[in-house]
């Protein structure tokens, strides 16, 4: 059990950098979103900027600390 990668089932150093880079331009399309059309007001904001920020950030976090740490086959 020691000889074995324990990351062998988690996402590959490809798509670690896929969702980074997936997580980059959804804030990038906020980002556009945001200038293009204003600031939401009243519960929108929480849809249009904090549900995409826990995504993205979380995707986005996630790759880089797998990437910094090597965590991947």
């Amino acid at each position: 059990m020691d000889d074995k990668n324990p990351w062998r089932f988690g996402p590959t150093r490809g798509e670690l950098w896929f969702w980074l880079w997936t997580s980059l331009g959804g804030f990038g399309l906020m980002t556009v979103a945001l200038l293009v059309r204003g600031i939401p007001e009243g519960p929108a904001i929480a849809e249009v900027v904090g549900l995409a920020t826990v995504v993205f950030g979380y995707l986005g976090g996630r790759s880089v600390k797998r990437l910094i740490r090597r965590e991947h086959p």
